[in-house]
């Protein structure tokens, strides 16, 4: 049995001191139809620094998710040192991930949880409406509004 691949995580990325990454045309489903990544392909040499960066919901946290076995890729291959990590545990990986929690209620949809404070402030309902929605106009997520906070991604919960 091969001994766990390790990385260490740094803030804002990966540092790949003791093991190489590569993503061979990696593509994530959910549900079987909503693609979240397509056909990644990347490698990251040992020693070098990454950061995945993106727009909301292109698949980022995904990408992390897949590195450290939270989640299982579709199809195509991810390795670890040359070894195929796509079926190996979170707990032999020896990948340490960190990700953010936000304060968000997961009983509430999207409009609720931002309309929480001004609840709390017990400001009139017509002017509730009116600033959440513009606030989820803001930041695009307008159409999301009635979503469960369990269908957003990462980037759109932040």
């Amino acid at each position: 049995m091969k001994p766990p691949v390790s990385c260490d995580t740094e803030p804002g990325g990966f540092l790949l001191d003791n093991l190489e990454l590569e993503f061979e045309n990696v593509t994530k489903r959910f549900d079987d139809t909503k693609i979240v990544v397509r056909n990644l392909s990347f490698s990251v040499k040992r020693g070098e620094f990454f950061s995945i960066l993106g727009p909301s919901g292109c698949g980022k946290t995904t990408c992390l998710r897949m590195i450290s076995g939270l989640e299982r890729p579709t199809s195509g291959a991810i390795r670890m040192s040359g070894r195929l990590v796509n079926d190996v545990h979170p707990h032999k990986r020896n990948v340490h991930t960190v990700f953010q929690k936000y304060a968000l209620f997961p009983h509430l949809d999207v409009f609720e949880n931002v309309a929480f404070g001004l609840r709390m402030k017990k400001r009139p309902e017509k002017e509730l409406r009116s600033r959440v929605e513009r606030m989820l106009e803001m930041v695009r997520l307008q159409d999301y509004a009635k979503r469960s906070i369990q269908q957003l991604s990462g980037g759109e919960q932040q």
